[in-house]
């Protein structure tokens, strides 16, 4: 025994107890000794908490061990502030967990896949729904290094949350999958980087596939967007390929923040999130001057103040610190009470020593599509009023109000940035707070222009102007870019003009891959056009698209009137062309779903005092002959009169329950034909 424990104190040539560079606060993780207690020399043992051994003869630390410290302060030169680009699925949350296991930033046995994306939702679907921040170590020619990296949502529904991350980086990876190549998203991505003046690394991922062909795939690259690929990065970031060469290549390439220490105190806010004891968590990206703890701050765009509690750093886990200079990425706690009085792209700055300017850039988010949401018992509308409210706490896009139906009760009208978000909120919900909805279909928001010159918006079919008092209507179109192998240009094509889309351009992008570009009604798109694109590409077509603004259209009221009386839970605005369409297929639905009554029950689609198709519902008779087995005609006519006149007067005073089964397949159906 004696003998092993000398052996085991030789190898270290000192053994010296040094302390920490901070000391054990709440929130900070503690740098521990390489020995685990089974299997450390009893020698070696009496280390004190709070100390660390030192190898006297150590080689420079290595990548992993650096990443144990990642408090120290770095000249601002060694700061490199990036995010990561890419197409859904193409392995952006991969890399991202190689990166932070490469670097010591997560130890092995506390890594798993996606570590970033905390939600259940996220890690089902593979996507990032919220954006996260996790500062790293890197050592590289015995020079440490601070790599801040921000990981961004890639889809189009969150692009303002996207071009402000951006605007707090200097650099950014570009991945493509290597087998898939460049998709719609991977541009739209590109582009706003290039409008950030990012420099831009591109990262052929998934090499390790037997279809991977990163030569056609750098080609494809350089044709499409334009970069340079010949030093592009090959790497694998499930096998671990590159990773070396990525965090060299971040390094080298992505240039350090600008030194402006001595200008006054500008952050930008990029994300922030609630904290159900600590109230909202900010995270911000320092511009210009330093923030300290205690100090009092205000945020330009609400000119709310507040004192800062708490600053740190996001490793990915939050760890506290006293100040954080030009050039770094943290968060603050100031006992804020609502995501909405921090809102992304906002500006703090100093309540002493304000900034001239806020950062340029902050817009206020506007919801697109909107629709109605209806618990299925009407007991559970508190709990819906209630969750929505917890989830406007941490999304501060999500707007709602109350609305009432004579068909679905009392619910709400809820407005959202796009289709993605409205899935994730509705998901969100039904999950975690076990609510059973009815979710009417999706609408967007139309501009009335009134006889009177005012102009209204609109988002209820139920809200919407009667004919005499609006001159016109306007609706919201978006630019779509369609990428899709040559083989399916004809199907996509035509699903573009049964969609009332206007045809720009098209280009072959390469040789076998074509981009077509269309104007679109946006309301032509919430329905199914994601899933008609997919099934009509088998699969390989990908979207991007983006609001271009309002035209005027020539849009109608749909009414469905029911025994005379109109569902207004039914009405729906429509382009006048598709009007018949739609009217014939909700009339001969309701036609199937609606119990007989004993009277006959008109169903009918008008617009205005018009009607444009109709279905009539048989009404239950009984056989009042079946006692007349002979004698006169007169006998058997005086019957069935009388029989008509009372089905006349039950008509009169009669009323149609449409069943919720009825209502639900209807609204399948509207989401389908709109």
């Amino acid at each position: 025994m004696a003998t092993a424990t000398a052996t085991a104190v030789s190898r270290l040539a000192v053994l010296a107890p040094v302390p920490l560079p901070y000391p054990s606060a709440p929130g900070r993780r503690r740098a521990s000794g390489r020995f685990s207690a089974a299997s450390r020399p009893r020698a070696l043992s009496t280390v004190s908490r709070g100390h660390v051994l030192c190898l006297a003869a150590s080689a420079p630390a290595s990548s992993t061990e650096a990443g144990q410290d990642r408090l120290q302060k770095v000249p601002i030169t060694n700061i490199r502030n990036f995010c990561i680009i890419a197409h859904i699925d193409h392995g952006k949350s991969t890399l991202a967990d190689k990166l932070l296991e490469m670097t010591g930033t997560v130890q092995k046995r506390d890594m798993k896949q996606q570590f970033l994306d905390n939600m259940d939702l996220e890690r089902e679907r593979g996507i990032t729904i919220k954006l996260q921040a996790a500062r790293m170590r890197y050592v590289m020619n015995n020079e440490p290094y601070c790599l801040n990296l921000i990981d961004t949502p890639g889809h189009v529904d969150f692009s303002y949350e996207v071009s402000r991350s951006l605007a707090a980086c200097e650099g950014a990876l570009l991945v493509v999958d290597a087998s898939q190549g460049v998709e719609a998203q991977t541009l739209a991505n590109v582009y706003l980087a290039l409008e950030s003046n990012l420099e831009i690394i591109p990262v052929l991922n998934k090499i390790d596939l037997p279809g991977a062909e990163p030569d056609r795939i750098a080609q494809e690259i350089e044709e499409i967007i334009g970069l340079d690929c010949s030093n592009a990065i090959r790497c694998s970031a499930k096998e671990g390929i590159g990773i070396t060469e990525i965090l060299d290549a971040i390094v080298t390439k992505v240039p350090p923040p600008q030194d402006t220490l001595k200008n006054p105190l500008r952050a930008l806010i990029f994300d922030s999130y609630y904290d159900a004891y600590r109230g909202v968590i900010v995270y911000f990206r320092v511009i210009d001057g330093s923030i300290k703890k205690g100090d009092k701050i205000c945020f330009m765009a609400n000119k709310k103040e507040y004192v800062a509690d708490e600053i740190g750093v996001l490793s990915p886990n939050q760890m506290e610190a006293d100040e954080l200079h030009a050039g770094e990425v943290g968060y603050l706690s100031a006992s804020v009470r609502s995501v909405a009085d921090a809102r992304v792209g906002d500006t703090i700055t100093h309540f002493a020593k304000r900034a001239e300017s806020a950062l340029p850039g902050y817009s206020e988010a506007t919801p697109m599509v909107f629709c109605g949401l209806f618990p299925l018992e009407a007991d559970q509308f508190e709990e819906l009023r209630e969750a929505l409210g917890k989830l406007q706490l941490n999304d501060a896009a999500l707007k709602f109000e109350p609305e009432s139906s004579s068909a679905m009760g009392f619910g709400f009208r809820c407005g959202f940035l796009g289709l993605l978000h409205m899935e994730i909120v509705q998901e969100r919900l039904e999950r975690e707070y076990n609510l059973n909805l009815i979710i009417t279909a999706p609408s967007v928001v139309y501009r009335v222009n009134c006889a009177n010159n005012e102009t209204v918006e609109c988002s209820n079919p139920s809200l919407l102007p009667e004919a005499g008092k609006r001159r016109s209507i306007e609706e919201p179109y978006v630019k779509i870019e369609l990428l899709t192998p040559k083989d399916y240009i004809g199907p996509i094509m035509e699903l573009g003009q049964e969609r009332r889309g206007e045809f720009k351009e098209m280009n072959y992008i390469t040789e076998n891959r074509a981009k077509l570009i269309y104007m679109l009604p946006l309301a032509e798109m919430v329905g199914d056009f994601f899933d008609q694109l997919k099934s009509r590409s088998k699969g390989y077509a990908s979207m991007e698209y983006a609001v271009v603004g309002y035209r005027e259209s020539d849009l109608v009221k749909l009414d469905i009137q029911i025994n005379g009386e109109p569902v207004e839970a039914l009405s729906t605005i429509v382009h006048r062309e598709k009007a018949y369409t739609v009217g014939r297929a909700l009339t001969q639905k309701l036609k199937e779903l609606i119990p007989r009554q004993m009277f006959k029950i008109p169903i009918q689609a008008c617009i205005g005092a018009k009607v444009i198709a109709s279905e009539a519902l048989s009404a239950i008779r009984k056989d009042v002959l079946s006692k007349c087995y002979g004698g006169d005609i007169s006998r058997k006519k005086k019957l069935l009169k009388k029989q008509a006149e009372g089905k006349k007067r039950m008509k009169a005073i009669g009323r149609v329950e449409v069943p919720q089964e009825a209502f639900m397949a209807v609204l399948k159906l509207e989401k389908e034909v709109l």
